[in-house]
């Protein structure tokens, strides 16, 4: 197996990005649409629209921390 380039990294970056704003959307409008039309909280989705905001959110803030960390 070989090591990515710098153009497949960005490609596959961007691939990456792009599935989990959906995922977000997705999630966002499903909960939205239970709510206002059926009248019921989905609450597993909610948990999982939330969880992934959460988990990108706090990667993001460690990583970086962890790189400004480095850098001195």
């Amino acid at each position: 197996m070989r090591k990515m380039d710098e153009m497949e990294m960005s490609i596959n970056l961007k691939a990456v990005k792009s599935a989990w704003v959906y995922a977000v959307l997705f999630l966002l409008v499903w909960v939205w649409y239970d709510w206002v039309k059926i009248g019921l909280f989905n609450e597993m989705a909610f948990i999982l629209m939330t969880s992934q905001l959460a988990i990108y959110w706090a990667v993001q803030i460690y990583l970086k921390w962890k790189l400004g960390k480095d850098e001195k």
